[in-house]
């Protein structure tokens, strides 16, 4: 069996063990397997064996390599993970099923214009600055409420959740709680955080989306 698959499998058995050991009940995450930087052929076994989901932060990088698969293979749900700048939207919202990181205004108006263009609904998590970081994109807390009004009342975006990137040198756990309070008072029904090194831990918060990439391909160049 392929190294990545033996990988993938093992992440899925530790996700069920894991909900397994809680109390309470949590949804079964959905794992993105974060594939940027990772050639097709490294990712095509993932995909035979009926994986759906992948991420990939750069746009160029994934039209030269998910364009003609997604064409031939429409169950695959392609999800943009990295910075998105508003230029690049047409070609994000052609190609990709979901956008994990709506960080302003303007790029905001720029998916509102193209979903028109190209007759297609994304679905949208809005990224969060949960840090509050001044190296981070992301929208601080202060602002979601009117930045997350705005979408949603003015452009008519499809928001189905939130998604973050804790600080690194900090405990994420602290984090991860913010995020789910915050996606429980909006009602959200998606969060996205977690990866390769506090999946398991993102997973107890009530992460539905974990975006891991080397725990799946290993490390990268």
């Amino acid at each position: 069996m392929n190294h990545s698959l033996i990988n993938l499998n093992k992440i899925q058995q530790e996700i069920y063990l894991k909900i397994s050991e809680t109390k309470n009940t949590i949804k079964i995450p959905k794992i993105i397997a974060v594939s940027k930087t990772f050639s097709i052929d490294k990712i095509l076994p993932i995909i035979n064996s009926g994986h759906i989901d992948f991420g990939e932060n750069k746009v160029q990088e994934a039209v030269n390599k998910w364009e003609t698969i997604k064409n031939n293979q429409n169950q695959i749900n392609l999800h943009m993970i990295g910075k998105l700048q508003k230029n690049k939207a047409k070609f994000a919202v052609k190609l990709f099923d979901y956008i994990h990181s709506l960080d302003n205004i303007k790029l905001a108006e720029a998916i509102a214009n193209e979903e028109i263009k190209q007759n297609k609904k994304m679905k949208i998590f809005i990224q969060i600055n949960i840090g509050n970081e001044n190296q981070k994109n992301g929208i601080i807390i202060d602002e979601l409420n009117s930045f997350y009004d705005f979408c949603v009342n003015n452009l008519k975006l499809n928001i189905i959740g939130f998604m973050c990137i804790p600080p690194s040198d900090k405990d994420s756990s602290y984090y991860f709680n913010e995020m789910k309070i915050i996606t429980n008072t909006f009602k959200m029904k998606e969060l996205s955080m977690g990866m390769s090194g506090d999946y398991l831990k993102a997973l107890t918060y009530g992460s539905t989306f974990l975006r891991i990439g080397s725990k799946i391909f290993g490390e990268r160049n």
